[in-house]
This record gives structure tokens, sequence and C-alpha cells, in this order.
């Protein structure tokens, strides 16, 4: 009797999952819902009315500029939107303004880098204000995201692939987070024989 019980509850189970499955790919939604990086990747630079953020409906939508168009003379990346937005910069193919209805304000460049140890092999993390401030005004990340305090932001990347610290740019603006692009934050490799192990409570 025990053994009927747990097959039909195995049964239940699979049939609950399979059920789902069949639900979210009839109604076109990816099977791995948590994790937005994770979903189905739509193709590069889709024109406005075919990114599925633009009304389709709206005159306007088809007045605006294709990405593939004004992409075409920026610096090249491999990944993202496939456009090199810091080298860009640097090499004067585009000027951002840092305010609206002013052109003559600068942005104000903060060269500090910050190092964050990471546990294991992989190597520590450099985050660059420079190219961030480049672009943004401090008030961005702190401190709605970052407390500008050492100890005081606790990261993982689990967090950062559901969209948090890190993750509230880079995988929606900003370079996704992929293994072709580890090495553009884990850029610092560490000293031989000094991997940060894991700490281990004493008893």
């Amino acid at each position: 009797m025990f053994k009927i019980s747990v097959l039909v509850l195995i049964a239940s189970i699979s049939w609950v999952f399979s059920a789902s499955a069949m639900a979210q790919t009839a109604s076109g939604a990816s099977g791995n819902t948590f994790n937005r990086m994770l979903k189905p990747k739509l193709p590069d630079n889709l024109p406005p009315a075919e990114d599925g953020i633009h009304d389709p409906e709206n005159p306007g939508t088809h007045m605006l500029q294709p990405p593939k168009e004004a992409f075409s003379t920026l610096v090249k990346a491999k990944w993202g939107n496939k456009v090199n937005w810091i080298k860009s910069i640097r090499t004067n193919k585009i000027t951002p303004r840092h305010d609206r209805f002013d052109p003559g304000p600068k942005p104000i460049i903060m060269n500090l880098d910050i190092v964050r140890q990471v546990k294991g092999s992989m190597p520590d993390v450099v985050f660059p204000h420079d190219r961030h401030t480049l672009l943004l005004a401090c008030s961005n990340c702190h401190t709605g995201i970052f407390i500008p305090q050492k100890g005081a932001n606790q990261m993982s990347m689990a967090a950062i692939m559901l969209g948090e610290s890190c993750g509230k740019c880079h995988g929606a603006v900003a370079f996704p987070i992929t293994t072709s692009t580890c090495k553009l934050c884990h850029s610092k490799p560490k000293p031989k024989g000094s991997v940060l192990k894991r700490s281990v409570t004493q008893r």
C-alpha cells in the first residue's frame, strides 16, 4: 500500500511539472522564470517596433532610428547590444551630454578602483569608478544600490543574476553576466598561494 501511495505521489508531481511546462510553452514563457538572464534571447538590436519595449501601434515608434543603424559607426563588442560604450566615448564616436538642456556640464570622473576579494581561485573583482562616473552621477548608485562604506554591501553572484546590486544595470542596460564576460569584472588574479578559503566556524 505504501509503495502504491509513493508511486501515485510521484506520478502526481510529474503531471504537475509537465502541465506547468506545457502551459509555459503554450504561452511563450520561459521555463526558467526566476532568472531574467536565462530567458530565451531575442535577436540583437531589433527595430523599436519589434523589440517588445516600444508600442508598435504608436506612429512615433516607427520614426525612431533603428539601433543597428545608430550603432553602425560605434566601437563593437561581443556582448550585450554589441557596442563598447566606453571605447566609443574615449574615441569620440559619441559625446554624451550630462544635462538634457545645457551642453556645458562635464562629468565628474572619479579615479578610484575598488578591489573586492572573492573566495576560491576566481580572480578578485575590480570595480573601476572612472568608467562608471564617465556615464553616471554618483547618485545613480549611492545610496540606493550601494552604501559607500567598506563591508556594508553583501553581494553574491546569485543576487546579481537575479537583478540585485551590480545586476541592476548589468544584464539590463550594461553588458550581461555570461561566461564570456566574467573576466571583465574578475580581472585581478590572486598571487600564488593566496587563495581565499571559506571561513570555518571553530567549535
